[in-house]
């Protein structure tokens, strides 16, 4: 099928910066929007930010002007820069690829597909 892989995460203080990758891997054919998402402790999953095919961009209110999204469709990877971290920034953050054409066998498949997470920890 497919899989997601994140790199990137880690410990870094307030103000700091951190880049977070995501790779997918599989027989893909397309990807219809790649994004990050990102659960703190106690709270439910939230969109960060997304990217289309076309390279449209969304982004949560809370991280407008401090995170940038970026995808490269020809190596069906996703980046999120991270900027001007905040505390509450800290989370474990998901790599999806949504609408994801997959082949098996020849037959195509259309499926929603995650990573397994990386923590990022904004402390002083």
């Amino acid at each position: 099928q497919v899989q997601l892989m994140e790199s990137g995460g880690g410990l870094v203080q307030p103000g700091g910066s951190l880049r977070l990758s995501c790779i997918a891997s599989g027989s893909i054919f397309s990807i219809n929007a790649m994004g990050w998402y990102r659960q703190a402790p106690g709270k439910q999953r939230e969109l960060v930010a997304t990217v289309a095919s076309g390279g449209g961009t969304n982004y949560v209110d809370s991280v407008k002007g401090r995170f940038t999204i970026a995808r490269d469709n020809a190596k069906n990877t996703v980046s999120l820069q991270m900027n001007s971290l905040k505390p509450e920034d800290t989370a474990v953050y998901y790599c999806n690829a949504g609408g994801t054409t997959y082949y098996i066998r020849s037959h195509s498949y259309t499926g929603d597909f995650w990573g397994q997470g990386t923590q990022v920890t904004v402390s002083s």
